[in-house]
């Protein structure tokens, strides 16, 4: 290609040539200058027009591929932000992972993680924060670069609840409940912690023994729900109202630390109730058969930490469950719900509105903080328990001890006496062999009496009188 151009230019180089030849007998000398000077501009400029063509090329093609690639990252960011409705493979959108991401902070209230144990004694517990380095950001944009902020740390007097951090899955998450502290120091990135109580001789052994190294803190206990065990992908069908449980999850989770008909709770879950199933864990979905109003709204209204989130009858209290407008929720028509047994007999029997469609069994979620508490009280009473049967066990044996003593001593005395019995059976057969010796002798004797007396009266009678 480079060679038929520049055969091209010699033949115009040529042409030119020969028309200045013909033309120079009716040109002027300027002209002939003119006409030569643009020449040479034009062929030398000929090379930088050449490369700035190539150049502009290469700068379209890559413009080119650009425009696709932004095109492709704005669908995948969108993808990203929104997910895709039509592939469940795909997942939800990042706005939607962020709302539930909120909504998972507001129930669980603040928490600090990746703390670092630096100290522990009976007076508490000290707990540095570790810097995290933000990831990278934009190329070319220095803000990834700053220096990372020192860690935002809970206030004094602040009760907290502790756990030990682990690796699951490539990830440092809590694996170990160590105990609810309160907060006696706060300076830097350092605070003490101190236990509200005593501390169970697990959670002393895995502070001590160095398996709580990290800690995070969380300022509420986190809350039990039936989704955290769902299998990944799986969604809800007519056998099971959450979807497929992960079986492997929860043995891996919780196989070998719970008695098996709890572990059997856990795996049932949202499937098909049985008959012997108690009230607390029997839901009935239920198919409308009109539209239906029900009032969701409390009358009074107060904080989560004050009351929970419900009142007795299920109806919200804090302000940001209630729905507001009247408080009304209507149901459709043909519309499908699941809720307990006893307001499913409402709906079906008293007020005739709707139909039974099946009856599952739903594991009954648990209030953490109850539970410790009463885990506390329960281990408080049997430590109770303990001491008062430390007691009569002791006076038992003491007892015993006592009695094994008197035993042992009447068993001495029993030997003593069977010994005595023996020597007695010997002498009383003495006795008795002596008694009778002496009663014959007596017999005989007495024999010997009474005849000398008729001796006697028979010569009494011979004498003269």
């Amino acid at each position: 290609m480079k060679f038929a151009i520049l055969g091209v230019l010699i033949l115009i180089v040529i042409a030119f040539i020969y028309l200045l030849w013909k033309a120079s007998k009716h040109w002027r000398w300027y002209h002939i200058t003119t006409a030569v000077i643009t020449m040479i501009l034009a062929i030398t400029l000929v090379f930088p027009t050449a490369m700035v063509l190539k150049s502009r090329a290469a700068w379209h093609q890559i413009k080119e591929k650009l425009e696709v690639q932004a095109e492709n990252a704005q669908q995948e960011n969108t993808l990203i932000k929104y997910g895709d409705p039509t592939d469940a493979n795909t997942g939800v959108g990042l706005l939607e992972l962020t709302q539930q991401l909120g909504k998972l902070g507001r129930e669980a209230g603040r928490r600090w993680r990746g703390l670092q144990l630096q100290n522990a004694n009976a007076q508490g517990v000290t707990l540095r924060a570790i810097p995290t380095t933000p990831p990278p950001g934009i190329p070319g944009n220095d803000d990834g670069a700053a220096a990372p902020e020192p860690a935002s740390l809970p206030q004094a007097n602040l009760v907290v609840y502790g756990f030990a951090e682990g690796n699951y899955q490539n990830q440092s998450v809590p694996v170990f409940y160590l105990g609810e502290f309160r907060v006696e120091a706060s300076a830097g990135n350092q605070l003490t912690l101190s236990p509200t109580g005593p501390l169970e001789p697990a959670q002393l052994q895995a502070i001590s023994g160095g398996r709580a190294a990290r800690w995070s803190l969380y300022e509420m206990l986190p809350l039990d729900g039936h989704e955290p065990f769902v299998a990944d992908g799986s969604e809800s069908n007519d056998d099971n109202v959450f979807g497929r449980i992960d079986d492997a999850l929860v043995n891996q989770l919780l196989g070998n630390k719970i008695r098996p008909e709890t572990l059997q709770e856990y795996l049932r879950d949202g499937s098909r109730s049985n008959p012997d199933d108690v009230l607390l864990s029997r839901w009935v979905k239920v198919e409308f058969t009109k539209n239906h109003k029900i009032d969701v709204d409390s009358p009074t209204q107060q904080g989560a930490l004050e009351g929970g989130f419900f009142d007795a009858s299920g109806r919200a209290v804090d302000s940001r469950l209630q729905r507001g407008e009247g408080g009304d929720t209507l149901f459709r028509a043909e519309q499908q719900i699941i809720v307990k047994e006893e307001a499913a007999k409402q709906l079906i029997d008293v007020d005739g509105v709707a139909k039974l469609v099946d009856t599952y069994y739903l594991r009954p979620l648990n209030d953490y903080r109850f539970v410790l508490r009463r885990l506390r009280l329960r281990i408080n009473e049997a430590a109770s328990r303990k001491i008062e049967l430390d007691f009569e066990n002791k006076v038992l044996q003491d007892a015993k001890d006592a009695t094994d003593s008197m035993l042992t001593v009447n068993q001495e005395i029993k030997l003593k006496l069977e010994q005595d019995q023996d020597q007695v059976s010997v002498e009383l057969k003495a006795v008795s062999d002596y008694e009778a010796e002496v009663r014959a002798k007596v017999d005989e004797l007495q024999k010997e009496c009474q005849r000398l007396y008729q001796d006697n009266l028979r010569l009494e009678k011979l004498l003269p009188r």
